[in-house]
């Protein structure tokens, strides 16, 4: 299975979401890799922690071989590393993949992900792409790749007529890339249940019929402490509320 979170709205937990729902995946024993293709690198900063500034190969060092041509090519597997925790392995991400955007985009290596991760599907049981906060070279490429995508979703006025935009651009590329591309569903994140806008914005995403998960995901401090120490919520506090939530959000989905 290859999933994409994807939102063109900054600040809406897309890196946390795919951090913590694949190491859930990894930690049932699932064979689960991230790939990070937001060249802030919040995933693999949150998944490696300070080790996620050394150099190692990874999205950026991949996409640049798809520019080059060579009797002997490196393999997908070649770009991606270990992480602290069992099961669950990262692409990571860097800068170097905002210098590279122009040059893929302009000899049009669109397909080049969906083929690599393909090949690696006898590899992994699950593989999670964290993307940009753009509709982009990146964005897309992981749109193309993946077979579902799950959209984070910040419970306000803005962030609901930005999903209407999304949603037609996951659309468009249905129509034009991939046919087989479903949308698996929104998941509200940052919820707070005693306030009444939250309520109410996504009682209307529902009253549209669209496909809104549960459980929603809680306004919480102690998510902020997991990226303070690079730890995802199952491997830092297992039984807290949010935990849950996301366990039971993953166990949805499967």
């Amino acid at each position: 299975m290859r999933r994409v979170v994807f939102n063109q709205k900054g600040g809406v937990g897309k890196s946390t979401i795919t951090s913590n729902l694949a190491a859930i995946a990894a930690y049932q024993g699932r064979r689960t890799l991230l790939v990070d293709l937001d060249r802030q690198g919040n995933s693999s900063r949150y998944l490696l922690g300070e080790a996620a500034d050394a150099e190692q190969p990874g999205a950026a060092e991949f996409f640049e071989t798809t520019l080059k041509f060579s009797v002997r090519n490196p393999k997908t597997s070649d770009f991606i590393i270990e992480t602290p925790w069992e099961n669950l392995h990262l692409m990571p991400a860097s800068p170097l993949l905002d210098e590279l955007h122009s040059k893929l985009e302009s000899r049009y290596k669109i397909y080049k992900l969906r083929e690599a991760l393909v090949e690696l599907g006898e590899d992994y049981d699950e593989i999670w792409i964290d993307t940009p906060p753009s509709l982009n070279f990146y964005t897309r490429s992981a749109l193309i790749a993946a077979e579902t995508c799950l959209i984070p979703f910040d419970c306000d006025e803005f962030a609901r007529r930005a999903l209407y935009e999304l949603l037609d651009n996951v659309k468009e590329i249905q129509a034009d890339h991939n046919a087989e591309l479903e949308v698996e569903g929104i998941i509200v994140n940052q919820f707070q249940a005693r306030a009444a806008l939250p309520q109410r914005t996504v009682q209307a995403l529902i009253d549209e019929g669209l496909p809104v998960l549960q459980p929603y995901l809680s306004a919480s401090v102690k998510v902020k402490e997991s990226h303070e120490l690079a730890r995802p919520m199952i491997h830092l506090d297992p039984r807290h509320k949010l935990t849950q939530e996301f366990v039971a959000l993953y166990e949805s989905l499967r």
